[in-house]
């Protein structure tokens, strides 16, 4: 029978014994535990598992299946009993549990009987006998004593000894054929039942595995749940807002193009084009524009949406950096007077920050409408994260989740986020000059992305098609899966469907990206790697020589 267990506790360079004599012993991290482990990777397991001791035996009665117990490289079960040498290993790790029980040994048995009385003639004719070189006269002497002494016994003695003895041996005979029975029967029984636990403790594996299944998907289903606010918390900061203006100059003279008539109605960007509104007038508008004379520049802002994937490399769509070339009203006027369009300024805002960065174009596509732009690292605060993209072609399926963050409507959204007395304040001394009023809510901290979250409706090998809310201004925003990784970036939105809102896959903007000199932080964690094991052995040949020249 066990008195008790011996435990020999293994954690990483760390070895100890212990030795527990009680009947049930409980090992896992919190300080109710009998025999407590201190790791980082096992710190939110209160309970690793219990020992308990029935009929001399210890069993394991208890575990936590997050830890993935295995027992002499098996999994772990309940019930099953601990034997010398048996070791439980934590998966993944250095830590390990060797048993080995503790027994009573046999105690030392003595007696203290009187000798059997013996006549004293008896025992002086042995001696003698037995001393005298007349060895055969002692046994002759001994041999007819005992005769005598049968002759002495009574028949009905003799026979009473007899059935006694039969008795007996019957008797043991019986024991034995009862007991062998009855081990028989508890062994028989004994399998029946290790059977039955065999099979509950599968319908119990059987139970947590189908508990397991749902817990993981009440985790996936709270997960998806908190999608959007965790995005928001975590990259919300890595979502720019992309601020230009742009005027059209002379493609010779390179100088820039003026209404010739001040009082002209200038035209606006923002009306629908010939192929919006079939109802409007074709051919190029009739407002003559030249170098020369007093009269207004034509100049245009505009806004979109870009994020940062480190590096300083910002991601956006092609129409965001140059919205001439999907405005047919302002193609028309470049062609009529000769001319091209021109950047004059191009910043963004991050959340947080009040200064703009200024932005250069660095890449942008041709048949997809994505771009690459950059601004320098050097100047870029270290508090923006830079989004994770996802490469997986899996992580976009229909009827996936995603969410899309971006400035949709611009500063009308954001100025809709404040008070109605503030919103009518600031409209009152900004209203005239976007670039001032965007200029204060990047210095009143009030830029900030909008998050919606919607599911995946369709999809093709170009195009990825959801319903998650944004509107004009949201282009170049990043479409978010599942795995809180970008899968796309948005540039095509339609009111009339609020599902068939257009993103790009990001593997087209990886290409871009590639372009521009742009690498993953695995790229670049490999070379810092690569260049520092060049400076140690650069260091340790140059200790090498001066050895040598020393010698």
């Amino acid at each position: 029978m066990a008195l008790g267990i011996i435990i020999h506790i293994t954690v990483g360079t760390e070895k100890r014994t212990e030795f527990f004599s009680q009947e049930r012993i409980r090992i896992g991290s919190d300080e109710g535990s009998d025999l407590q482990i201190h790791t980082p990777k096992t710190e939110d397991s209160a309970v690793w598992f219990d020992l308990e001791n029935a009929d001399g035996v210890y069993r394991i009665i208890d575990f936590n299946p997050s830890l993935d117990l295995r027992v002499n490289d098996k999994p772990i079960r309940r019930f099953i009993a601990i034997a010398d040498g048996d070791v439980i290993n934590v998966d993944d790790s250095d830590i390990s549990f060797s048993f080995f029980s503790l027994e009573t040994k046999s105690s030392l048995i003595t007696t203290n009987r009187e000798q059997p009385h013996i006549s004293r003639f008896i025992e002086d004719a042995a001696l003698e006998s037995a001393t005298s070189a007349k060895r055969d006269d002692a046994k002759a002497f001994l041999r007819e004593f005992v005769r005598e002494l049968s002759r002495e016994i009574s028949v009905t003695t003799k026979l009473i000894v007899l059935v006694l003895a039969i008795g007996f041996i019957t008797g043991i005979l019986y024991i034995g054929y009862a007991v062998t029975k009855e081990l028989r029967e508890s062994r028989m029984q004994s399998e029946q039942q290790s059977e039955v636990i065999k099979k509950l403790e599968e319908k119990l594996d059987q139970t947590n595995g189908q508990i397991g299944e749902l817990d993981k998907s009440n985790k996936d289903m709270m997960k998806t749940v908190s999608l959007a606010p965790n995005l928001r918390v975590e990259y919300g900061g890595a979502v720019c807002l992309i601020v230009g203006v742009y005027d059209l100059v002379d493609k010779k003279t390179g100088k820039v193009l003026r209404y010739a008539d001040q009082q002209s109605m200038r035209p606006n960007p923002y009306e629908p084009t010939q192929s919006e509104d079939p109802g409007r007038p074709t051919g190029p508008p009739q407002i003559g524009l030249t170098t020369e004379g007093n009269g207004s520049t034509v100049e245009y802002d505009f806004i979109g949406t870009g994020f940062h994937v480190g590096g300083g490399y910002i991601v956006t769509n092609r129409h965001v950096v140059q919205p001439w070339e999907e405005d047919d009203q302002i193609k028309q006027m470049m062609r009529a007077a000769n001319g091209r369009a021109r950047i004059k300024r191009l910043v963004i805002y991050f959340p947080k920050f009040a200064q703009p960065f200024p932005l250069k174009v660095r890449q942008v596509g041709g048949r997809d409408d994505v771009a690459i732009g950059s601004i320098d690292p050097s100047t870029m605060p270290t508090e923006i994260p830079a989004i994770p993209i996802d490469l997986d072609t899996e992580s976009a399926a229909i009827g996936k989740t995603v969410v899309t963050m971006g400035y949709p409507s611009g500063p009308d959204r954001l100025l809709a986020m404040v008070d109605d007395d503030e919103a009518k304040s600031i409209n009152q001394r900004f209203g005239n000059s976007r670039q001032n009023l965007i200029n204060f809510l990047a210095q009143s901290q009030k830029i900030v992305p909008l998050t919606t979250q919607g599911l995946i409706t369709d999809l093709d090998a170009r195009r990825i098609v959801h319903d998650a809310k944004t509107a004009e201004g949201g282009s170049g925003a990043p479409l978010f899966g599942q795995a809180g990784k970008v899968i796309g970036v948005n540039f095509g939105v339609f009111t009339e469907n609020t599902a068939a809102n257009m993103s790009v896959p990001i593997k087209f903007a990886v290409d871009l990206l590639r372009k521009a000199g742009w690498k993953t932080p695995e790229e670049i964690q490999k070379e810092l790697s690569s260049q520092t094991q060049a400076t140690t052995n650069d260091s340790e040949s140059n200790t090498a020589g001066t050895s040598k020249l020393k010698n």
